[in-house]
């Protein structure tokens, strides 16, 4: 499954709470743009309208070579999940402080596929904090590579 395109932010900014793997409708100019790599999830999310769940905010830059029918860079594009998926999603938002955020977007089977996290934003102290565990966590590294180093393992 290689990645087409990933949104690195998302990880700093939200707790993740589910993933979900979510089909995305798609033309195909898009899926020809997608192909030469011109996808960007920076900033995008969904949300369930009406008994569908739709992608908001992702880029997708058109297709210079196509003859006639383009499509627009940031429309609203409808993910593809199961009734059941749909209204967990719904359940999910509802909730206060929940939201969807589109973590990244990939190749399977060639299929795009969208992965789609439930999240809870994280505050300025939940990300010192992160940022302080992981500087914990490398010089940690560094101590036992240095301890082993001088041991001869």
């Amino acid at each position: 499954m290689a990645d087409i395109a990933s949104n690195r932010k998302a990880g700093r900014d939200y707790h993740f709470l589910e993933k979900y793997e979510a089909g995305i409708a798609l033309k195909g100019t898009e899926v020809k743009s997608i192909r030469l790599g011109f996808m960007n999830l920076n900033d995008a999310f969904a949300r369930v309208d009406r008994g569908q769940a739709f992608l908001y905010n992702c880029d997708i830059r058109p297709y210079e070579r196509a003859s006639h029918e383009q499509h627009e860079a940031r429309a609203p594009r409808r993910l593809l999940l199961h009734k059941k998926e749909i209204f967990k999603l719904l359940a999910a938002t509802q909730q206060k402080g929940l939201t969807l955020v589109a973590t990244r977007a990939y190749w399977k089977n060639k299929k795009v596929k969208v992965e789609i996290i439930v999240g809870r934003g994280k505050t300025h102290g939940d990300q010192r904090q992160d940022l302080k565990d992981r500087v914990e966590t490398r010089e940690a590294a560094r101590e036992m590579a240095r301890f082993n180093e001088r041991k001869g393992h």
